[in-house]
């Protein structure tokens, strides 16, 4: 059984997050810049196996696309193109950032912490890898 990895896909940083290989536990993994981010997919998947990829789609809250759907969907797009043989999936990321930040704070992080982009992103990867694992159980 392969991984399941998340990607919170920004024009400017993607935030990745992985399960563990009974995919169970989602975990951050790292940040990379938006033009780095196939290159570090394609390292990452010769070292381990992924069975699916979660990408989160950003919308409204009504359901309408937000300005960034577009870049994700474009991004949606050269990922199925590059691993025809990994299974993509979108997943709804509404206040994942919200999210991100409040358990940031929880966790007792300080606010020079809390104010890294960086550490948000993989944060918010790793609240939407959750998000599609629990919603896998109702299926």
């Amino acid at each position: 059984m392969g991984r399941i990895l998340a990607i919170d896909y920004g024009v400017k940083r993607v935030g990745i997050a992985v399960t563990d290989p009974l995919q169970l536990i989602a975990s951050p993994l790292d940040t990379v810049h938006s033009q780095n981010v196939l290159a570090f997919l394609i390292e990452y998947t010769q070292k381990e196996e992924i069975d699916v990829f979660v990408v989160g789609m950003p919308v409204h809250l009504d359901g309408n696309a937000t300005n960034n759907t577009q870049h994700v969907v474009g991004f949606v797009r050269k990922l199925q193109k590059q691993f025809p043989h990994i299974k993509v999936v979108t997943h709804d990321e509404r206040f994942t950032s919200r999210m991100a930040f409040q358990t940031m704070i929880d966790a007792g992080l300080k606010k020079k912490a809390r104010a890294d982009k960086a550490t948000v992103d993989r944060v918010s990867a790793t609240i939407i890898l959750q998000s599609y694992l629990e919603s896998r159980q109702y299926l």
